[in-house]
């Protein structure tokens, strides 16, 4: 088996770097740099990647180590098949870490060709930092480093507009574009920087909010002496990741024109509004997990797979989905229907183990923010409750007991939570205790039990399942 390098690999193209990436994790690898190697190799967009590794530590040697070469491992579910996918990435030309090189970091903002900032430092890496003093020095927060490196640009080249570049943060925050300007522009403050620099920053620089959705486990540490054979290269550095990808851009059309994903057949939307895309993932993906948790767990049923496979569970949560779910988008009915059917085999994925217990953790919290907007929603346009969600509430507070059919529940939320259902659990009847959980304003933002005929519906549902508990217990 070769070491896989550029050399052993017969690649010898050089492209200009278009891009600089904050980030050398699984997800940005798994999901832009693998995108950004189709757009080579099926447009004329000719561009490489700089890595730069956020973090004092991490794995910018590993990665110049193989020439910034890897496998992307694509494994999962399309159109009712199973299917798997190898590619080679090519697209990243060098790693490097800024707390060793602050210079060399710095003169990347002198390329001339450069045109994107690419990041995912997760949702805590959009941040101010007081303690990062100067651009003379290395920050430790990530939108110091890049406001070091974009002021070095506009010095470079003395405020040329045509030299600004576009951001796209990746980071799981709402408006992300918008809340990296903003950080950008406090950090020219505390600096002192020029108010020009200031004003290049908000005239000239652009920069995307953004929705990224794509399951990236990562390094198959199971798997990957098989898929070292396969490939007859030991990649230490090869991703695994669903074949699902999508990416929800706000940007002007001169962003598209410059990165011309749809020449590409890659599932990426410009948009004046990603809202209504955001909307769509969170009671669509998101809330159907929620959803589908309680439900799927008091039955017996362990793994997300299991759950929709289920003949139960699984008509369950497509008919939750699609008659209680999608009625309360705005999108278009055959989009909406496109990205369920995508959500559904995802969920069906084989190659992704995913334990109902974990996306279990903060329940409450979830269903408030995922599932309960969809049912106040649909209660708006049809003046009906939409019985499906309103039994995974019924399920959730069931769950949030602790013990289901004779086995512990291992409830993973707040102290606060916790604590209250342990209250709630010692009522006299279920009904009690169904009418103290719809009451908590805290974890609902309201009285659930103002909603005319809510809590006489999931206290029935609770009934139901309580006594489905105790038909088991006597079988059992």
């Amino acid at each position: 088996m070769q070491p896989l390098n550029r050399q052993t690999a017969q690649i010898s193209e050089q492209r200009p770097v278009k891009v600089i990436q904050f980030g050398e994790g699984n997800f940005l690898r798994g999901f832009v740099d693998w995108m950004i190697d189709i757009l080579n190799e099926k447009t004329d967009f000719n561009g490489a990647v700089e890595i730069i590794q956020p973090l004092d530590k991490g794995i910018y040697k590993l990665i110049n180590g193989q020439d910034g070469l890897y496998h992307v491992v694509l494994e999962g579910i399309q159109d009712g098949k199973t299917t798997q996918e190898t590619r080679l990435i090519s697209c990243v030309q060098n790693a490097m870490s800024p707390y060793a090189d602050y210079e060399g970091y710095l003169k990347l903002a002198e390329n001339p060709d450069l045109e994107f900032i690419i990041s995912n430092t997760t949702e805590a890496g959009i941040s101010f930092d007081a303690a990062d003093a100067s651009p003379d020095t290395t920050s430790s927060s990530f939108p110091g480093k890049l406001t070091a490196l974009l002021y070095r640009r506009f010095q470079y080249f003395n405020g040329d507009s045509d030299k600004a570049l576009t951001i796209i943060p990746c980071e799981l925050i709402e408006k992300n574009g918008e809340a990296l300007r903003t950080t950008i522009l406090q950090f020219a403050q505390h600096w002192n920087l020029p108010e020009a620099f200031s004003n290049w920053i908000e005239a000239d620089t652009i920069f995307c909010n953004t929705l990224v959705d794509r399951i990236v486990p990562g390094f198959p540490k199971d798997t990957i002496q098989d898929i070292q054979q396969e490939i007859d290269f030991e990649d230490n550095l090869v991703v695994k990741a669903e074949p699902f990808h999508l990416w929800v851009i706000e940007a002007p059309e001169s962003v598209q024109a410059a990165f011309p994903t749809n020449k590409a057949g890659l599932q990426v939307k410009f948009a004046q509004d990603l809202t209504p895309y955001r909307t769509r993932k969170v009671r669509i993906l998101n809330g159907a997990h929620t959803a589908l948790v309680p439900v799927a767990y008091l039955q017996g049923l362990r793994t997300v797979r299991e759950a929709v496979e289920d003949e139960t569970s699984g008509t369950f949560i497509k008919d939750a989905i699609y008659q209680e779910i999608i009625p309360t988008l705005d999108l278009s009915t055959e989009e909406l229907n496109q990205f369920a059917k995508d959500v559904i085999e995802r969920f069906q994925n084989p190659f992704i183990h995913h334990e109902l217990i974990t996306i279990a953790l903060n329940s409450v919290a979830k269903y408030k923010v995922r599932v309960l907007p969809s049912v106040l929603e649909y209660q708006q346009r049809t003046g009906q409750l939409p019985q499906r969600l309103l039994k995974s509430l019924a399920a959730l507070i069931l769950f949030y007991k602790g013990e289901y059919n004779g086995q512990q529940i291992p409830l993973n939320d707040t102290p606060e939570v916790l604590e209250f259902f342990q209250a709630a659990w010692q009522k006299e009847s279920v009904e009690e205790t169904v009418k103290m959980a719809l009451a908590s304003e805290d974890f609902w933002g309201q009285d659930l039990n103002q909603i005319n005929g809510l809590t006489a519906l999931v206290t029935a549902e609770a009934v139901a399942l309580q006594g489905a508990e105790n038909v088991q217990a006597n079988t059992n």
